[in-house]
């Protein structure tokens, strides 16, 4: 049985994360979502709050867990008996920093990785933009879930 590990902080879990999850769906039999507690980024919700979020987002895809974890993703990947990481690319900068990642952990415990790209119409969004237009009271809905769209307009409220 085939397992990928696709970890973030999904602060928040954006249509992005949301088509390379559904990709991912095809090709693994099982896929966790590792949501990193990672209080040094400031995330706009809590790791409970990310956690509920994506549980409801991807209730329908029963091959998809959603777990939280905190400290070093290879340990995490450990603890689950997982061999391969999922990374979503958006661009070449994207590339740039998650290569020398993907070669440290596959250094560290021979953990290897795997990226994809969302699909073209979704290779903007990202986590930190969707914020930002959800502070300012911009229109997000495209962007992210109904569930999420309504969980950022009530936090930025």
């Amino acid at each position: 049985m085939s397992l990928v590990v696709y970890p973030g902080t999904f602060d928040p879990l954006t249509r992005g994360h949301e088509d390379i999850l559904e990709r991912a769906c095809r090709m693994f039999d099982r896929v966790i979502l590792a949501v990193a507690a990672n209080p040094g980024k400031k995330p706009a919700f809590s790791l409970d709050e990310r956690l509920a979020l994506a549980q409801e987002v991807l209730a329908s895809y029963p091959q998809i867990e959603v777990k939280g974890f905190s400290g070093l993703l290879v340990d995490f990947m450990q603890e689950q008996d997982a061999q391969i990481v999922l990374r979503g690319l958006r661009s070449g900068a994207d590339f740039d920093y998650e290569l020398p990642l993907a070669q440290l952990n596959r250094s560290l415990t021979g953990v290897d990785s795997v990226f994809l790209p969302p699909s073209p119409e979704l290779s903007f969004v990202a986590s930190s933009l969707v914020r930002e237009v959800a502070s300012l009271g911009g229109e997000i809905d495209h962007l992210v879930h109904p569930v999420v769209a309504t969980a950022l307009k009530k936090r930025f409220a």
